[in-house]
């Protein structure tokens, strides 16, 4: 098995733990740059899939199967987001071309993300694998996902002997998270849209692992392990909810201030916060599972809800706590009521 974007937390995460199967023989652990962390007894190989080289390596090592986790919205180390585009599609490019002449792959992992359904105002409230977006998304990691999956076609109807399986992750949250979104949430004050509370879905990380190496196995009886996978925990969270959980304060801003607002934050030191992350703050977006639990055959063992208390919780407190936060919500909820206003729905 050859496992690519291992100098990263969740790459070096899913390198350990697959080694624990008894069905995999030998892993291979690919990456641009020598890894921090540990990745156990895998054989790690220096090398750059955006390059032709790769082509050698699935060679030199008769891979079967090829984990391609080095889809990404952030950058490694001193990386700009151009580097991140290269790996996302032109290392894409480059490692389908090296699996369409191997004559010894035969299964084909892909991480992508439920990104590629974009935020539109007309979005359907459940977004299906099948769900067409509204309008295709114009930039940063949300363009990178649907070419990257575009190619992922192109691919299968060239190798139909090879099981591909695409899984489409929602916001992927947990102690080492390392995403746009984290990042925002990691915010001391959180910019948001003035009117708008969007639903929010995420994912743990340990359920990205294990559904990722689920995915890599030959099926078990009753269940497939290709086609396209919407990943998500149970349930759903308004933006609202989550500011309250983390304990920070709000700044609404007016819908036209979305360009601002997009170089404020990336001033405060998030990466990628591209018009796509803030629509997805407008309009948020919810996919349906099904498919995951009864095609798939995966339950996932943390909820939306559960997830975020995860993450949350190694992000420390934050600079108002959440029992006061809550307080002053309901102050201003009974004020509005004295005043003969209605209350807004709270956020639990």
């Amino acid at each position: 098995m050859l496992v690519t974007g291992v100098a990263r937390q969740l790459g070096g995460r899913f390198v350990r733990r697959i080694q624990r199967d008894p069905q995999v023989d030998r892993v291979i652990a690919v990456d641009a740059v020598p890894p921090e962390h540990h990745i156990g007894g895998a054989d790690f190989v220096q090398a750059d899939i955006r390059q032709p080289t790769i082509a050698r390596v699935l060679a030199e090592y008769s891979v079967d199967t090829v984990v391609h986790m080095d889809v990404t919205g952030t950058p490694l180390g001193s990386g700009s987001r151009t580097t991140v585009k290269e790996t996302n599609v032109i290392g894409t490019m480059q490692l389908l071309g090296a699996c369409q002449k191997s004559p010894t792959v035969k299964r084909l992992v892909v991480k992508s993300s439920t990104n590629v359904y974009g935020s539109a105002p007309r979005d359907p409230a459940v977004f299906t694998e099948t769900t067409s977006p509204k309008s295709l998304p114009s930039g940063g990691f949300a363009k990178d996902t649907t070419e990257v999956e575009g190619y992922v076609r192109g691919f299968a109807r060239r190798r139909p002997d090879v099981a591909v399986c695409v899984l489409r992750f929602a916001n992927i949250l947990g102690p080492s998270a390392d995403s746009p979104l984290a990042s925002y949430f990691s915010l001391p004050v959180l910019p948001t849209v003035f009117g708008y509370d969007p639903r929010l879905q995420f994912v743990h990380e340990s359920d990205v692992i294990e559904v990722l190496r689920l995915a890599a196995h030959e099926p078990r009886r009753g269940t497939l392990n290709s086609g396209t996978f919407n990943i998500a925990g149970d349930g759903v969270l308004l933006l609202s909810q989550c500011a309250r959980r983390l304990g920070r304060p709000t700044v609404p801003l007016l819908l036209p201030a979305l360009s601002w607002a997009g170089t404020a934050v990336r001033t405060l030191g998030v990466t990628d916060f591209s018009p796509e992350q803030l629509r997805l703050l407008t309009h948020g977006r919810v996919v349906a599972t099904v498919q995951m639990r009864e095609t798939l055959g995966y339950q996932p063992k943390y909820t939306t809800a559960e997830t975020f208390a995860d993450f949350a919780q190694s992000r420390g407190p934050g600079l108002l706590p959440p029992e006061a936060l809550a307080g002053a919500v309901d102050k201003i909820a009974a004020l509005s009521v004295a005043g003969g206003g209605h209350p807004p729905t709270p956020a639990n």
